[in-house]
């Protein structure tokens, strides 16, 4: 179980050594900022695809030395995203990173039936979540990509988390799927998707996790308020994984966590053949930072 974001970052630095990150679009001086200072805790070696006289331009104006062979030239950013996707098919490359170029972009490539990173799977976005008033770090999935899941989305998007969890170390994590009360309501989609994910589960269709659903905010967080409602599981008030309906409340629950309740935030692609970055230059060094530990200890782990 990781408590905060310093101790993910503190793992990483000592438990990862040169992980390869190809960063997509690299005339990035933002992203090549975060990368030099993973680089400089020995977790991560970068390759680079994009045009490269842009590319050595900006590794000039952030004093940071990359090797000329490990710079890929391109193009454009469609042909610098199927060149990092590329690498990592070639096993040259460990996970990407999104460098100078639109998030639709890169994950065109990755999609790419032919010659991209599927796996047969639905591809999610997955927050790690450090909350002051929280006891651990929380996961929150999907608020990024799938607009309204389907019941088999949400199972992949549930799997997708439990691998995550699981390269990080975690042995059974405790995933609770969201919906607006803890009691089945036929009349909700949201409510009778978390029925199904549990029975999935009950009959070992979702392993490696602790599920329960459907659940509400409050019992899956505060475990105060599972004693004053009587309410009984293994989830209540220790959650690790909170599964949200769709993408609205995923990105409402994201927000408020971040500008409300003062919650540092990590995100990645999951469920690729490898994690994907998909920080925005707006970004904080400390946010780029943990997200390439994030990947970095994932691949490491070889959870992805």
């Amino acid at each position: 179980m990781l408590t905060s974001l310093s101790e993910l970052v503190e793992r990483a630095s000592n438990e990862v050594h040169g992980m390869r990150v190809v960063l997509a679009a690299g005339d990035d001086a933002h992203a090549l900022e975060g990368i030099k200072d993973v680089a400089e805790l020995g977790v991560v070696r970068p390759l680079i695809t994009g045009d490269r006289a842009a590319i050595e331009a900006c590794l000039n104006e952030v004093g940071f030395e990359v090797a000329p062979e490990d710079i890929y030239d391109a193009a454009d950013v469609n042909e610098a995203a199927a060149r990092a996707v590329e690498l990592v098919r070639e096993g040259k490359a460990d996970f990407i990173m999104k460098g100078k170029m639109q998030t639709s972009e890169l994950l065109r490539a990755v999609v790419n039936k032919e010659h991209g990173l599927g796996r047969g799977r639905t591809m999610s976005h997955m927050a790690l979540n450090e909350v002051p008033a929280y006891h651990k770090l929380l996961v929150t999935t999907d608020g990024g990509m799938l607009l309204a899941p389907s019941l088999e989305q949400k199972r992949d998007v549930i799997l997708n988390a439990i691998e995550a969890l699981h390269a990080l170390g975690y042995e059974e994590p405790k995933v609770g799927v969201l919906a607006a009360a803890e009691k089945v309501n036929p009349k909700s989609v949201d409510s009778t998707d978390a029925a199904a994910l549990k029975e999935q589960w009950e009959a070992g269709e979702i392993p490696g996790c602790i599920l329960e659903g459907p659940i509400s905010l409050d019992l899956a967080l505060v475990v105060e308020r599972s004693a004053q409602k009587g309410y009984e599981s293994p989830v209540a008030g220790d959650v690790d994984v909170l599964v949200v309906p769709n993408i609205t409340c995923g990105n409402v629950l994201g927000k408020t966590l971040v500008e409300m309740a003062g919650a540092k935030m990590v995100g990645l692609v999951v469920g690729a053949a490898c994690p994907i970055v998909l920080t925005s230059r707006g970004s904080s060094a400390e946010e780029k930072r943990n997200s390439l530990c994030l990947a970095a200890l994932m691949s490491n782990k070889g959870g992805e």
